[in-house]
């Protein structure tokens, strides 16, 4: 009697035990789900947040390669496409394409690792050694984006003794870069040399000081002003790091950059810049500068050493443009053509256009719904720009970015800047 009464209660005990242990799990699903609720709740309030700020970002999707002419879905017609970084118009060019293909059948579609394991090929040494020749450096070494340059240089080349002074409108890839290191930071006013020269004089404690800047401002077309800021990097002995994602390969009279623009080769310490954009538009970036610095980023850049291998059709791809600008300039040539044909016709016409003579060409207007509006009556044009406005740039600066391209033909920029007319004499504009 005793044993069967212990069995019982052992078997009343089992299945209470069983019943706690779903009665825990339900309220743990339960709990579960209510904090994914919360969540998701939180992201469709911050989701009609921007909508209502006007600040929402579609995607248009193309159907066909990029080109100065592009198909997109739900239009019938070819588009005139004067909003890509192509700026030498080489993402379709068929030598490009053709090494992407040659490099995919010799060398695979991806290296499964990353450098250091087993992840490097001739071929990612010879582009390496192709932009160090390019920009007149002694060593680089490429990354995924140039985002991820950005992003691993900073915290290696600064520590806590050391000073980072950084343009206030400089590339959000170089704010968080500069935000994981731990250096002294100092942030001077857009292209302001009187602000530099204050923030320079302050900070003659630090072991070093690094000037950092974009070498083009993206949504302006704006350089920097790069001889003043070498003058005051000699004057407080400071380096320099440029960002050159918006000249490589195309400013300056044989693409070399910034440098090149203002005739100072060899002035910069440090250039990182994108593969991403004159140079075949696919993916990837690098840095270049002094050997010991790229061996450092080598041995302890955290998005080198834990991210894949660029894969070789990009690779090849990449290394067929360097090796079309290293034996000839033409194409560089063509967008200083076209660049120049843009801008003066469309000030003429009455258009304030921004810059500094750069492919990047923004047509100032103003306000925010105005851009808008002018954008969604180019496309019925046959043109295919975009309206930026705030946060995007400041308050009452909305514009049309419009990025000229070395294979766009000069009847194309005449049509674009007759469609810039017809629009603008519409919204009265001009």
């Amino acid at each position: 009697m005793a044993v069967r009464s212990l069995s019982k209660h052992l078997l009343h005990e089992g299945r209470y035990k069983t019943l706690v242990a779903a009665e825990e799990r339900i309220f743990q699903t339960k709990c579960w789900q209510s904090a994914v609720a919360a969540v998701r709740k939180r992201l469709e309030g911050d989701l009609d947040s921007i909508k209502e700020a006007g600040t929402w970002k579609s995607e248009r999707v193309i159907t066909s390669q990029q080109d100065v002419s592009i198909t997109v879905q739900g239009s019938e017609n070819s588009i005139l496409n004067f909003c890509a970084n192509n700026y030498l118009g080489l993402s379709s060019h068929p030598d490009v394409i053709e090494a992407g293909v040659q490099a995919l059948k010799t060398h695979g579609a991806g290296l499964s690792s990353v450098r250091f394991i087993c992840g490097t090929q001739d071929i990612h040494k010879d582009l390496e050694d192709k932009i160090s020749r390019f920009h007149g450096r002694e060593d680089s070494i490429l990354y995924a984006s140039c985002f991820d340059a950005n992003a691993g240089l900073f915290e290696q080349l600064c520590g806590p003794e050391d000073v980072i002074l950084s343009d206030e409108l400089n590339h959000a890839s170089i704010i968080d870069g500069i935000r994981l290191c731990k250096a002294k930071k100092f942030r001077y006013k857009h292209k302001d040399m009187k602000d530099l020269e204050e923030k320079l004089a302050q900070s003659q404690e630090g072991r070093s000081r690094l000037i950092v800047t974009d070498g083009v401002f993206s949504m302006d077309g704006n350089v920097c002003p790069l001889p003043q800021i070498k003058a005051l990097a000699e004057k407080y002995n400071a380096m320099i790091f440029i960002d050159e994602c918006h000249a490589t390969g195309f400013l300056g009279n044989t693409g070399r950059g910034t440098e090149e623009f203002f005739g100072m080769q060899g002035s910069v310490d440090i250039i990182n810049s994108t593969l991403g954009k004159a140079l075949g538009g696919a993916a990837g970036g690098y840095t270049t500068g002094p050997k010991p610095l790229i061996d450092l980023l080598r041995q302890r850049s955290r998005p080198y050493l834990f991210s894949n291998s660029l894969p070789p059709p990009v690779v090849a791809s990449a290394s067929k443009v360097f090796s079309m600008l290293l034996e000839d300039s033409s194409l560089v040539e063509k967008i200083i053509s076209n660049t120049q044909r843009f801008r003066k016709s469309m000030t003429a016409a009455g258009f304030t256009i921004s810059g500094d003579d750069h492919a990047i060409s923004p047509v100032m207007l103003g306000d925010a719904k105005l851009a808008s509006d002018f954008a969604d009556l180019m496309l019925q044009e046959g043109i295919y720009v975009i309206g930026f406005s705030y946060p995007v740039v400041p308050k009452g600066k909305a514009r049309i970015r419009v990025q000229i391209s070395a294979a766009h033909s000069e009847d194309e920029i005449d049509r674009t800047v007759g469609a810039f007319i017809k629009v603008g004499k519409q919204l009265g504009v001009i």
